[in-house]
């Protein structure tokens, strides 16, 4: 069996705020990402998907666990080592205008990856590299010396994406690439990214609010609820077979093409627990309809509901 890309391994990420309170990001993950695979991770706003990602790529510094990259435990390594590392682990933002340097042009915002990996010896051999790349997300080489304010929003984030992939990465983590572009761009991106994937063999991390383009680009799926993974498993398991009560109405708010079409909303009663105080068992407990006084006791764990397919839920897992 291939050794995993990724493997996160009981990940806590609390941040301290004003007068001793503490936020609860992310509270006990775990997932593995295999090779050449496309995973989604979903879930609504503040459910701790951006701050697993920015863990992952060592944005921020875990409060507890481990994050591994090819069996390397780089939570452990200092950031002075983990910098080598960086070449295989790249991100793709979610605004391509704030994450561009505005001062600099394309050729100088992609060469800059390639200097600092000493991945060129010369300042041709850079531009060669970079005329590849532009190639590569159909970005054309007359934008190699404009500025950021002089693209638009799409050209932008293809040189986001050319950045991440100029030094050949394992794993890409995206962060909701398409959420700032409208939607006939939104398209054309993530026609790219599956060609880029299948093209350059890499895993992808793909967070995003739109589960239809996660289900047309990912293999499986996480599904996250305060800081937790409280379901995954294939895409088709996921989408056909949702188990646990929150994936099913996340899933019955998405648009359906045919007006004629119906389908049942899901409104979930109640409001999600604090993240600065989560309660002591399941904090979906409340919203839910299978829960029983052991489940506002036991924290909850991911059960084998078959075929790949896990859920944060002994109840739906077994019946």
């Amino acid at each position: 069996m291939d050794q995993p890309v990724l493997e996160v391994q009981g990940l806590y990420k609390h941040y301290k705020v004003d007068r001793g309170i503490t936020v609860h990001a992310v509270n006990n993950v775990d997932f593995v990402l295999g090779p050449r695979e496309a995973v989604g991770l979903v879930g609504e706003s503040g459910c701790g998907k951006s701050t697993t990602a920015r863990c992952i790529v060592r944005l921020e510094e875990v409060t507890q666990g481990r994050i591994l990259s090819h069996g390397r435990d780089i939570t452990a390594m200092s950031l002075h080592e983990f910098r080598p590392m960086r070449r295989s682990i790249q991100m793709v933002f979610q605004d391509p205008t704030m994450s561009l340097n505005p001062r600099l042009t394309v050729r100088q915002t992609l060469r800059e990856p390639l200097r600092v990996h000493k991945m060129a010896s010369s300042r041709k051999e850079m531009d060669e590299r970079i005329e590849e790349i532009m190639s590569l997300v159909n970005l054309e080489l007359r934008f190699v010396d404009r500025h950021p304010r002089q693209l638009s929003g799409g050209q932008r984030q293809r040189v986001g994406i050319a950045r991440a992939l100029i030094t050949n990465p394992d794993l890409v983590v995206l962060d909701e690439p398409t959420s700032s572009l409208d939607m006939s761009i939104r398209i054309h991106i993530i026609d790219l990214l599956r060609r880029l994937q299948e093209q350059m063999g890499m895993t992808y991390l793909f967070i995003s609010h739109d589960l239809s383009t996660v289900r047309s680009l990912c293999h499986r799926v996480l599904v996250m609820y305060l800081g937790r993974v409280v379901e995954m498993g294939p895409v088709g398991e996921i989408f056909d077979q949702p188990l646990h009560t929150y994936t099913q109405a996340l899933l019955s708010a998405i648009p359906i093409p045919d007006p004629k079409a119906k389908r049942e909303r899901i409104i979930l009663s109640g409001e999600p627990p604090s993240l600065t105080k989560l309660p002591s068992g399941c904090g979906f407990a409340d919203r839910c309809a299978f829960a029983s006084e052991s489940c506002r006791e036991e924290e909850p764990v991911l059960y084998n509901a078959g075929n790949g397919h896990f859920v944060a839920c002994r109840e739906v897992a077994t019946s």
